[in-house]
């Protein structure tokens, strides 16, 4: 760690860096605020979609009982064959979209399966899509939790390190300096006194 300098200059020094930091704070806390929203607003969505996912498997336990009988064979009646995610730039943070998706339906004869696996169709392809939505939604929250963690250390470095040892120093270069003020003075008029009394 470099030593504090007494001087004017580094008094320069550091008045202009406590203007900057002072500057950056306001818009570095707006950053922090605006992601904290959002990370709420991400929470919220994730929530939702849980919710959606927990009433889907409640509909499809009272309207479709017999599913519970495992001689059909209901596996891979509904697939993911793509799926498109882009970015959004949130207050400076790249987080994932869900742009589209398709979903590959099997074809089956409707002679050979019930009639209810229409229905299971149906069903499955929008747990599907709840299921897409839900992963896309944790990785969005993961990287707003993880952002709105950064900021909030820069905002407490700068509002309770740098700005205040910054103050200190300041304040420590102007008390120097005031005394080497007033050492100077009380020195000129110590030389004046004694050069009167030669009678220089």
């Amino acid at each position: 760690m470099a030593r504090l300098s007494l001087n004017k200059a580094s008094l320069h020094k550091e008045s202009a860096k406590l203007k900057r930091y002072r500057q950056y704070l306001p818009s570095l806390d707006l950053k922090r605020r605006q992601l904290m929203a959002e990370r709420a607003k991400g929470l919220a969505r994730l929530k939702n979609t849980e919710l959606q996912i927990e009433q889907c498997r409640q509909k499809v336990s009272e309207t479709l009982p017999m599913l519970s009988y495992r001689e059909i064979n209901l596996n891979n009646l509904v697939k993911v064959s793509g799926v498109e995610i882009g970015e959004e730039n949130i207050v400076g943070v790249n987080v994932p979209v869900l742009i589209n998706h398709n979903l590959a339906l099997m074809a089956y004869s409707p002679y050979l399966k019930p009639h209810w696996v229409d229905a299971l169709v149906v069903r499955l392809k929008i747990m599907l899509e709840l299921k897409l939505r839900q992963q896309v939604d944790r990785q969005r929250l993961m990287i707003l939790e993880a952002a709105v963690k950064k900021v909030t250390q820069k905002v407490n470095l700068f509002d309770k390190v740098l700005i205040p040892k910054t103050e200190r120093n300041i304040r420590k270069i102007r008390i120097y300096l005031s005394d080497a003020e007033r050492a100077d003075v009380v020195r000129a008029k110590m030389t004046k006194q004694i050069r009167i009394k030669q009678g220089v």
